[in-house]
């Protein structure tokens, strides 16, 4: 029977399917690298969250016919590595969507709202919040969209509908029916993002031209009452910059999900910031944005090894010469 390599546990229902149709479930005994590279010998498959894939892994995968991500972001994993080899890489990229959007929208309403102020303020006594809060209500405030995929189209559609939010969208590679479909207008850059925005909303992938796209520059085209959130990558923010904002009252709250370093050190400069919300990269980790992700997982090991076209190859063009 061939095995598939689990770097980092998954939901029970995805190694149910793997197990049903005659694939075996192996677990590395870390999600380090060297082990996974000393673990992934005589393995079919590996299915890999956070934790990535470097080269030396792959290369140490000589039984290797695909490798599925736990998620959407590749950036861990040694794409052009893999392909070289012959190897196909697909990810989920639908599977937490609606997860991730929800998750953003708590964070935006709980800086807001102050609600995490509130809770301490309950617990110490102290009802000075009920007369000072200065808190924000949604209702025909802009939300601008950084990016605008899957997630950034559900969040903007609740805050659209749900809040009655008007929508402002960076994406340059977005069509202009999409825009007009979500009944959102188009800002031409980062820049106009962020000043017309009242709330921001990161949703872009991580690349050379996004890593910082919020830093020192930037945070200053945001208006002093504005809110920014992060469920995206950590690196899409100087997160030095951004906790210098709101130490001067330039910004008045941000939230984030992700982190350069995850679990991020003593010295991440969010962890001292003012008027913050922090969360451990949980905006997909609903019980059914896991059972959905594992579940995409397995059944793209299982089409890989069936020779059948799995449905969200990174590289579409590994296929026609993926490894024997």
């Amino acid at each position: 029977m061939p095995e598939c390599l689990i770097v980092q546990p998954i939901h029970r229902a995805g190694l149910d399917l793997l197990t049903a149709h005659g694939v075996t479930p192996r677990f590395a005994s870390a999600p380090d690298m060297p082990t996974v590279a000393r673990e992934i010998p005589g393995c079919a498959g590996v299915i890999t969250r956070n934790a990535g894939l470097d080269a030396a892994a792959v290369e140490a995968g000589a039984s290797l016919r695909v490798i599925v991500n736990h998620g959407v972001g590749m950036n861990r994993i040694a794409v052009d590595r893999a392909t070289e080899l012959g190897i196909p890489v697909c990810n989920t990229p639908t599977a937490n969507a609606r997860s991730v959007a929800e998750h953003a929208i708590a964070l935006i309403l709980a800086l807001a709202r102050k609600v995490m102020e509130g809770d301490a303020a309950v617990r110490s006594g102290d009802w000075r919040l009920r007369y000072e809060g200065r808190m924000m209500e949604l209702h025909g405030k802009t939300l601008g969209l950084a990016g605008f995929g899957t997630i950034a189209r559900i969040t903007g559609a609740i805050a659209r509908h749900g809040l009655g939010m008007r929508l402002l969208v960076f994406s340059p590679g977005s069509e202009d029916a999409a825009l007009r479909e979500a009944g959102a207008e188009r800002a031409p850059s980062v820049e106009a993002l962020l000043a017309g925005a009242d709330v921001v909303s990161l949703h872009r992938p991580l690349r050379p031209d996004t890593r910082h796209m919020i830093n020192a520059d930037t945070l200053h085209h945001m208006r002093p009452h504005a809110l920014l959130v992060n469920t995206a990558r950590g690196e899409l923010v100087d997160t030095a910059a951004l906790a210098e904002a709101l130490r001067e009252g330039r910004l008045a709250g941000a939230a984030a999900d992700v982190f350069a370093v995850e679990p991020p050190g003593a010295e991440e400069p969010l962890l001292s910031a003012p008027n913050t919300v922090l969360a451990p990269h949980i905006a997909g980790v609903t019980e059914e944005a896991m059972r959905e992700t594992a579940l995409q997982c397995a059944a793209q090991v299982l089409d890989v090894l069936a020779g059948r076209r799995p449905p969200h190859l990174v590289r579409p063009e590994v296929w026609e010469r993926q490894r024997s």
